[in-house]
């Protein structure tokens, strides 16, 4: 009976872990009750129980009627978690995919552990420490937990490469390798940059800073920062890029709980980015630090927002280890942008409602139009320096909106795209074609120009859609066949050089960024939005 009270009490002191600060907590009848209830049920229950599976549970339903962002992290999922917000992973550092159940080598990361060994684009591997892990059916999960490992640590693989006449063998050290927050930097034209982050992590402002400079050699003096599924991270890393837009000291975000007093975040007063205009993209997968960016630079009237309404996160969350390695994310603040706004979508209906409102928006008509978004007078706000009309509750209204474009948007596109087909039919004529691409496009600018797939490679393409269940439809394919050459080039670039010239091909059809140039080159039309005189 001593063990089984030991275990009760052991569940009991695991709840203490989520505690906010570090001074002895209370202990209330209901902490008691929750281990007194596992430790019965250890005792006396008819059949074993799981213990650890039951108290997880309980975690999860108690923190899934608190707030939508309260969440549970098992101990196997706390590391995976962590690592793009860190900025790294350890591993032996290579962008790899899988095609016809072998792993190929897309490129080895510069500076990597494998690029230092030797390893190449286009090299297929065979084992992985004596393993072999061709034709058995291995996903990218399995690939990835095989290669990744501690710092330090060896892996062994053997490696098929074309024009060798036997097997390679690599023994490569892991080490740690960067995570990118940043995924494309790149002239619009002759006076606009533009920039693409897929989150906020500990690398982003450096990444962010990195860009900008190497923008500006190129004469920069407008910016497009595109912040559209961009679902948030690290706050600071946040208010560190929009304290580069403000020349003097401007609150750019603060933060209160019922624990937590009041903090605010302001800016240093030294903007390197002061005098350039800025357009930021936003969609409803933008979130968290995105809105707060954005919320930063629309309330002091600094750029202009475009695209679609934010998601609607503005509740502060928490990490708190518990005994067993798991963590719980709690919500300890809301923030609110510098008029006082709070963004965050209402959830007094409960975790499903929650979701369920935020699903609407895809039926209701607001990714088509405005006119369908509706505040209440009582989340009315005025920006503070020119004094126009914004609102909170449900993330950051845009100053300009344009609609989802659908004009390519066919069943038989959705469905060559479901099936990954696009994807896998590059990867293999990118194989097929290594060599000759390579000797032919030196230079990004005229891959840009000048390729084209030939009519043989479109009909290889439609045939391998039709080899996957997918009929192909004239009429369909050509509505959507502009869009879908594009993104077979971009993905093509991808594979010569990085995912940054991908974007660099697939954005010559985005409609908002079209909209984004045509207003951020117009001085009059910029200023008129803001409000400017």
């Amino acid at each position: 009976m001593k063990r089984k009270i030991r275990v009760g009490l052991l569940i009991v002191s695991s709840l203490f872990m989520i505690a906010i600060t570090t001074s002895a907590q209370v202990l209330n009848e209901e902490t008691f009750k929750i281990g007194r209830a596992l430790g019965l049920i250890e005792s006396f229950y008819v059949d074993t129980a799981q213990i650890d599976k039951l108290a997880e549970k309980a975690i999860i339903e108690m923190l899934k009627n608190l707030d939508p962002h309260s969440t549970y992290i098992s101990a196997k999922d706390v590391k995976d978690m962590n690592e793009p917000l860190n900025g790294n992973f350890e591993g032996i550092g290579i962008q790899f995919n899988i095609l016809r159940d072998s792993i190929i080598v897309i490129e080895p990361i510069a500076g990597g552990p494998s690029e230092k060994v030797g390893l190449r684009a286009g090299d297929r591997i065979l084992t992985i420490n004596e393993e072999v892990v061709t034709g058995i059916g291995i996903a990218t999960a399995g690939v990835r937990s095989k290669l990744m490992g501690a710092k330090g640590t060896k892996v062994n693989i053997t490696v098929y490469r074309k024009g060798e006449k036997g097997i390679l063998e690599f023994t490569i050290i892991r080490d740690k390798i960067p995570i990118n927050s940043l995924d494309a930097s790149y002239m619009l034209n002759k006076e606009t940059g533009y920039i693409k982050l897929n989150k906020f992590a500990a690398t982003t402002e450096k990444e962010f800073t990195d860009a900008v400079n190497t923008l500006k050699k190129s004469n920069m003096q407008n910016l497009v920062l595109d912040l559209r599924g961009n679902g948030g991270g690290y706050m600071v890393a946040a208010t560190s890029i929009a304290d580069k837009f403000f020349p003097d000291q401007k609150l750019l975000v603060y933060l209160t709980g019922r624990k937590t007093p009041r903090q605010d975040y302001k800016s240093k007063g030294s903007g390197s980015l002061s005098s350039t205009r800025i357009i930021v993209l936003t969609d409803e997968n933008s979130a968290s630090a995105s809105e707060i960016l954005s919320g930063a630079l629309q309330d002091w009237d600094r750029g202009v927002i475009m695209g679609r309404r934010t998601f609607g996160k503005g509740l502060v969350q928490n990490g708190f280890y518990l005994t067993d390695g798991s963590m719980i994310r709690l919500t300890i603040a809301r923030y609110y942008t510098p008029t006082g706004r709070l963004i965050q979508s209402p959830y007094d209906g409960g975790y499903d409602k929650y979701i369920e409102n935020y699903y609407k928006r895809y039926t209701d008509g607001e990714l088509m139009t405005a006119d369908s978004i509706h505040f209440p007078d009582s989340l009315r706000y005025q920006t503070l320096v020119n004094k126009r009309v914004v609102y909170g509750g449900g993330g950051i209204m845009p100053d300009v909106f344009v609609a989802v474009d659908t004009s390519y948007n066919t069943q038989y596109f959705r469905r060559l795209a479901g099936k990954n087909i696009l994807n896998s039919f590059t990867l293999e004529y990118f194989d097929r074609n290594r060599s000759a691409l390579t000797a032919q496009y030196k230079n990004f600018d005229d891959f840009s120009k000048t390729f084209q797939l030939s009519p043989e490679d479109i009909k290889t393409f439609i045939d391998k859609g039709e080899a996957e269940g997918i009929k192909y439809d004239e009429v369909q394919y050509n509505i959507s066949k502009d869009e879908i050459l594009l993104i077979l080039k971009g993905l093509i670039a991808t594979n010569l050089w990085q995912i940054s010239e991908y974007y660099q091909i697939v954005n010559q059809n985005d409609k908002v960024i079209a909209k984004a140039l045509q207003v951020i080159s117009d001085k009059d039309s910029y200023n008129s939005i803001l409000g400017n005189r």
